[in-house]
């Protein structure tokens, strides 16, 4: 065997360390059924509009593909920079160290945030690392810690999501057992098993999708589904790690709201009315690529509706089925209900 089929090898391996999440609309359990169809496609760069859990950004990155990640949620970009972006910068033990050991007068979770979500020692916990993350001196270094606490907080908490208070859906795992310190520790851990090298430059962007001014071989649409029988809030779900991740910078907190949410981002997928339109843009301003779009069975457009969107741009239309069938919702009402249970497709236009 040659030494760069050993080093493709050692990259395909590498995707098994990629830090996961439960993170709402992650291709992490049906990534291998995507690559089934994008591994027919020649490309040597690849973009993810919407990166999200950066699971298939990741995917690509350990086969050799020149990556450019794209999200509006800075908790996602974060993550996009400490392991799609960056290829050899790790967080140190000492630097570790001085994350947990350096006091901080920082009290901004733990007056805003008290009792919500975490205990008042762990709010505390929260404010000191925040705060020395920001004293770090290297941005590669920065991305890790904060990708690391708020996968830590997403781990501590029942269903990882922050739309309800206290402890609510506890089902006795051992994360939710586990310290969100010992959590951190670990997160750090995964985090630098994840860093590697592809022998490419990646990058990392963050923003509206409509503004995005980067261009690849293939790119992949994987938007915010509209569905009137779900909803598609992602700042509604992860409004707390990501306020954590910004350090609630230019974000409006509803103080009226139970939860402490900020205020969401507008999104042009978030109503019907301009679902349409904002698809229009986004592959009209990627028609000189392979465009590849991931898209759900109940949402808005349908399937045939999407279909007709890509012809008016590409020649070549595929339309694929993802053999997996997964439920948008894990509230005791929905499971089980047929009417709520969808399937995913692939769209690639050419």
């Amino acid at each position: 065997m040659s030494k760069d089929q050993l080093e493709i090898l050692d990259c395909v391996g590498q995707f098994q360390l990629f830090p996961g999440t439960r993170f709402m609309g992650s291709k992490n359990k049906i990534i291998h059924s995507l690559w089934g169809y994008l591994n027919e496609i020649e490309f040597d760069s690849f973009l993810d509009v919407f990166a999200g859990s950066n699971v298939v950004s990741y995917f690509m990155k350990t086969h050799g593909k020149k990556v450019v990640t794209n999200d509006f949620m800075s908790v996602s970009h974060y993550t996009s920079k400490a392991i799609i972006e960056n290829s050899t910068t790790l967080l140190s033990e000492t630097d570790v160290l001085f994350l947990l050991n350096t006091p901080s007068e920082d009290s901004f979770v733990s007056t805003t945030f008290k009792d919500l979500y975490f205990t008042d020692e762990e709010n505390q916990f929260l404010d000191q690392v925040r705060a020395n993350i920001d004293l770090l001196d290297d941005e590669f270094k920065k991305a890790i810690a904060i990708a690391s606490l708020t996968r830590a907080c997403m781990k501590k908490r029942p269903r990882g999501i922050f739309t309800f208070i206290g402890q609510r859906y506890d089902d006795g795992r051992k994360d939710i057992r586990k310290s969100l310190k010992q959590h951190f520790i670990d997160n750090v851990e995964e985090f630098n098993n994840a860093v590697f090298d592809n022998g490419t430059r990646c990058a990392a962007h963050l923003g509206m999708a409509q503004q995005l001014n980067e261009t690849a071989d293939l790119v992949y649409l994987d938007p915010p589904y509209y569905s009137p029988k779900s909803d598609n809030d992602y700042v509604r779900r992860y409004h707390f790690v990501e306020g954590l991740a910004r350090k609630w910078e230019g974000l409006e907190i509803q103080e009226h709201t139970i939860t402490k949410k900020f205020k969401s981002y507008q999104s042009p997928f978030s109503k019907r009315e301009s679902t349409f339109d904002a698809f229009h843009s986004l592959i009209e301003s990627h028609k000189n690529s392979i465009i590849a779009i991931s898209y759900s069975s109940n949402s808005i457009p349908t399937k045939e509706e999407l279909t007709d969107i890509l012809k008016e741009y590409k020649n070549d239309v595929e339309v694929h089925e993802i053999d997996h069938t997964y439920s948008f919702g894990t509230q005791s009402h929905k499971i089980g209900n047929k009417s709520n249970r969808v399937k995913e497709y692939l769209f690639i236009g050419k």
